[in-house]
């Protein structure tokens, strides 16, 4: 219902004028009637009738829902170039036996190459061969009593290698190992074979202008007890050097010093006798000593690695190697 303002007249001074609102359901603007909006019901629900009609409810109908029809799924096709059960690519025979005995494949290797291993009743010798996943493999009883030696060498290394080069690449460690520089006082049981050699690892690196203690490796425990990550085993170098150190230099050298910007672990470091200090690291880092020891006014001339652990060099000649023996241990 509008409201006729004209008909009220004007309000008196001080009298108060009493709001008037239309009815609910009109708006007051236009003063029309709003209509509701119908109820969404689910599918059977009744719909209420519109305002003002009469009658019973009346059942809105949905209508069917159309569903596409389903396409059959066709089997994949199966090509007659890749047989059924067949892997890519053929393992090597190597991996096979190592499966097959429960050996390492540096085992497998040596019976393969000893002709202990057959295939479809043929030896096969050559390393790397593949093999058929579903082939007959055999493995002769020689190889069930046959012991594999992992070795470990030491080598003493020049302070200035000439013919090797750098001694810390792998092919150059190969090369450095051979039997006309064998030091045969060592006292192991071990003989010399070209099989010493294959998966020989360099345990700990020395730069080019030192030398002194190299150790090689068949074994993974000895080799991530010297390079592992926490690995703290005692390395004992002979430094000779040039200059003159301060009355607090010495104490400075055993701990308090930085490389680049990482504190140093504590280190003992005494004298041998005049320009030679003997220093104890448990840690390796890069040109440690030369640093070290540039920091305190020192100048290096030559550094010497003479033991790792419980290992030392001994009686070891400059350029001649030998194995590690029973009763040594890192």
């Amino acid at each position: 219902m509008a409201i006729d303002r004209q008909a009220a007249g004007p309000a008196r001074p001080g009298q108060q004028v009493k709001k008037t609102y239309p009815e609910r359901g009109i708006a007051r603007s236009t003063g029309a009637r709003a209509f509701p909006p119908a109820p969404l019901r689910a599918r059977h629900d009744a719909v209420r009738p519109a305002l003002g009609d009469s009658g019973p409810p009346v059942v809105a109908e949905q209508a069917p829902i159309k569903r596409p029809a389903e396409v059959p799924t066709a089997a994949p096709a199966v090509t007659s170039s890749t047989p059924h059960g067949l892997a890519k690519e053929s393992p090597r025979l190597a991996k096979r036996v190592s499966e097959i005995a429960a050996c390492s494949r540096r085992e497998a290797d040596e019976w393969i190459e000893n002709g202990w291993v057959s295939v479809d009743g043929e030896v096969i010798t050559r390393l790397g061969a593949r093999v058929n996943p579903k082939a007959r493999i055999k493995i002769k009883d020689a190889a069930d009593k046959h012991i594999s030696e992992s070795v470990t060498i030491l080598f003493n290394k020049p302070s200035h290698p000439v013919a090797a080069g750098a001694a810390g690449e792998r092919d150059d460690a190969v090369a450095l190992i051979r039997l006309d520089n064998y030091w045969a006082e060592g006292g192991t049981i071990f003989r010399f074979q070209a099989r010493h050699l294959r998966g020989l690892a360099l345990a700990g690196k020395l730069d080019a202008d030192e030398g002194g203690l190299l150790v090689f490796t068949q074994e993974g425990s000895v080799a991530r007890r010297l390079t592992g990550r926490d690995a703290r085993l005692e390395k004992e170098y002979h430094v000779h050097v040039e200059g003159e150190l301060s009355s607090v230099g010495l104490e400075r050298l055993r701990h308090g010093l930085s490389l680049d910007k990482v504190k140093l672990l504590r280190a003992q470091v005494s004298w041998l006798h005049e320009q030679k200090l003997r220093f104890v690291l448990h840690e390796s880092r890069k040109r440690q000593i030369q640093s070290m020891c540039e920091q305190v006014g020192l100048r290096v001339t030559e550094i010497k690695r003479v033991r790792i652990g419980g290992v030392s060099l001994g009686k070891l000649a400059v350029g001649k190697w030998r194995y590690l023996r029973a009763d040594e241990r890192f």
